[in-house]
């Protein structure tokens, strides 16, 4: 068990790191474990423009490749509004700041009372 948690830990540092190297905005990393059986991390990132979302997308599904050697499920990628990555263990959205703000995925995922606006 302590095993798959290693792997699952290094897949998300090295996701936010490759996140962090091609300028993403607003990185939010959620845990999911004991939420979901879908994935144990979830990481929702901003890009400036449809073309940033997808290159990104790009790079860390690459990189993920190379470095973990399996190939993840990615939607959405050519049109660059909204990029789902699904490595497994991981599951990343990259939005235009617009499309994120409709869909605010993290309201329905974090715990109530722990946004940071909460007055």
């Amino acid at each position: 068990m302590a095993h798959s948690q290693s792997i699952s830990d290094k897949l998300l540092e090295r996701i936010l790191s490759s996140l962090s190297d091609d300028k993403a905005e607003d990185v939010v990393q959620i845990n999911l474990q004991g939420k979901s059986s879908v994935a144990d991390h979830m990481v929702i990132a901003s890009g400036r423009s449809t073309r940033q979302v997808s290159a990104m997308a790009e790079k860390l599904t690459d990189r993920i490749k190379q470095e973990f050697g399996f190939t993840s499920k990615v939607e959405g990628k050519d049109a660059g509004d909204w990029v789902l990555i699904d490595t497994g263990d991981v599951v990343v959205h990259i939005f235009r700041p617009e499309v994120r703000e409709f869909y605010q995925l993290e309201k329905m995922w974090q715990p109530a009372g722990s946004s940071a606006s909460a007055n």
